[in-house]
């Protein structure tokens, strides 16, 4: 069984029928710099110089992957960044909490966000959570600042600290759902929602039907053009992207 939000705050149980895997930054939250800060700082404790230079922004690519760009990009031989590496992804969500005020204080929730992590918690049939190419401790901060964590399962999602590569990060929150909440997701009812060209490789690799939204440094046309099932210009109309769910997962 599953539960779900009623707009009078009340829970109630019922079948779960398909799965909703919400993708965290650009998609329902943006925080700034503040990834970045924690890259910064966590490649010069570790390496012991500055970086001179940063992840891409907004690309959807696991931290993992990230950091191993990280420490490329800035000359530290492969053998060395290898040796490097499990500290790096101790070090990092160490320092993305050392600024958790600043989550707070320069991220917001984008718009729509809220209402729709609201209108797909009161569907009593579906679960969601989140599959997120953000360590577990980083995302959980995310969630947590800004009340998301309230609308999501979040010890039913996957994250990149499960495995650095996303797309396998699907099977892994369908699996953790399905015991959660005696269910039994597959491709045919399993849908992500997201923002990046990740997002959307994420589901046609992994095993899900995927709801792109145009609101973070990817247009429309090429989320479309990547394979994405839908593409909405954003998070604002909750009715569509239930009715889109719904289509999808054949729930309707």
């Amino acid at each position: 069984m599953t539960t779900a939000v009623t707009s009078g705050g009340e829970v109630r149980a019922g079948e779960a029928r398909a799965l909703v895997l919400w993708d965290i930054d650009r998609t329902l939250v943006y925080v700034g710099e503040v990834d970045r800060t924690a890259y910064r700082e966590a490649f010069a404790e570790v390496v012991g110089r500055p970086a001179e230079r940063l992840p891409a922004k907004g690309t959807g690519v696991t931290m993992p992957l990230a950091i191993r760009e990280l420490l490329a990009d800035n000359g530290v031989p492969a053998h060395e960044a290898e040796a490097l590496l499990p500290r790096m992804l101790e070090v990092v969500p160490l320092r993305f909490a050392a600024h958790t005020d600043d989550v707070r204080r320069l991220g917001y929730v984008l718009p729509g966000a809220m209402g729709a992590l609201k209108a797909v918690a009161a569907e009593p049939d579906l679960v969601a959570t989140v599959v997120t190419g953000n360590l577990e401790e980083n995302a959980r901060i995310k969630l947590g600042v800004f009340g998301i964590d309230k609308y999501v399962d979040a010890a039913a999602g996957a994250y990149s600290s499960d495995d650095a590569h996303r797309p396998a990060l699907v099977a892994v929150a369908q699996r953790r759902a399905g015991d959660r909440h005696a269910g039994s997701f597959h491709k045919g009812n399993t849908v992500i929602v997201g923002d990046s060209l990740e997002d959307v490789r994420t589901g046609l690799e992994g095993g899900a039907r995927v709801v792109a939204v145009a609101s973070g440094t990817t247009p429309a046309d090429r989320l479309a053009e990547a394979g994405a099932d839908v593409v909405l210009p954003d998070l604002t109309d909750s009715g569509r992207l239930i009715q889109e769910i719904r289509v999808l997962t054949d729930t309707a």
